[in-house]
């Protein structure tokens, strides 16, 4: 059996049961283009009566009115100053004093404690491939032995707190800095 071809095939369009054979009137080219020709002189003639009609408003040359100079004043003497604090910061004294900043001692991160060695040693792992090295130390507990992941010591809390930062940057999260005991 041979394919039949729908899109090339043709059809009767006066036998077409769907549609009916009576069109409704469209307009043709010219008149359409005789109402756009009809509108925009309408729209132009309303323009040029409107500018018309502001220009019989307007003031005549005869009307206006002249502007007349005002005289020269002079401006008044700048007002003295209240304050005479610009004064004293010139002859200002600065106190020195001397401070003395406490070193509480050496600190550590804790970033981890587990009651399992396996969990402390993941951790530990993830730590070490961020590029630091930490420890696990095993904590008596109240009912077992508890595991601490921990860094340190630094000498300065700031070390502690740039290395909390860089292990936060890497999904390593709850580190604490605390003091080393």
């Amino acid at each position: 059996m041979a394919h039949q071809d729908y899109v090339s095939r043709k059809t009767n369009k006066k036998n077409n049961p769907y549609k009916s054979n009576k069109q409704p009137p469209q307009p043709n080219d010219s008149t359409k283009l005789k109402v756009v020709v009809f509108i925009t002189l309408i729209a132009l003639i309303a323009f040029a009566y409107g500018l018309w009609q502001i220009n019989d408003t307007a003031e005549t040359p005869t009307e206006t009115k002249t502007l007349t100079a005002a005289p020269k004043t002079t401006l008044p003497e700048p007002p003295k100053e209240k304050w005479d604090y610009l004064e004293k910061l010139k002859t200002k004294e600065v106190e020195e004093g001397q401070y003395e900043v406490e070193e509480k001692g050496p600190y550590k991160l804790q970033c981890g404690s587990f009651r399992t060695q396996k969990q402390a040693e993941v951790l530990r792992a993830n730590i070490a491939f961020v590029g630091l090295e930490s420890l696990i130390r095993k904590a008596p507990g109240t009912s077992s032995t508890w595991y601490q992941v921990y860094l340190g010591p630094y000498a300065k809390k700031r070390n502690a707190e740039k290395d909390k930062h860089r292990l936060r940057s890497n999904n390593v999260n709850r580190c604490q800095v605390l003091l080393w005991k």
